[in-house]
């Protein structure tokens, strides 16, 4: 036997006996099962469309980093653009948190590969 509570318009399911406690409202899978915030951190930050370069400094011992923000692309898919920029600037780097970052000033190169794919980018920073 299920309980649930009402809203204005449709019911929600809360708890239910068959599947042994409570039910997570969004994906109405059992509290055990639920895998709604892997999802959530699987999923990359809604952006404006518009790829920002940028070189940084702070932080590393006075180490230079060209730093592309704003692609919106699965891990997977951010990961081999990364592996891509990589290999086009001969530097090394990381992809990390949805931010690829590559040793070194190279913001001609990476603006002029990532125009090449289709992207809408801006140089950001001084």
């Amino acid at each position: 036997m299920a309980t649930t509570t009402k809203s204005n318009q449709a019911s929600t399911l809360v708890y239910s006996t068959e599947a042994g406690g409570r039910m997570c409202p969004d994906c109405r899978a059992p509290m055990a099962q639920c895998r709604c915030k892997e999802l959530e951190k699987a999923r990359t930050p809604a952006t404006d469309g518009i790829v920002r370069v940028s070189h940084e400094t702070k932080g590393r011992k006075g180490k230079g980093v060209t730093v592309i923000k704003g692609l919106a692309l699965d891990a997977a898919a951010l990961a081999a653009v990364g592996k891509q920029l990589k290999t086009a600037c001969g530097s090394g780097g990381t992809v990390k948190d949805g931010v690829i970052e590559i040793q070194g000033d190279h913001r001609e190169l990476v603006i002029a590969a990532l125009v090449k794919q289709g992207h809408t980018v801006k140089r950001a920073g001084g």
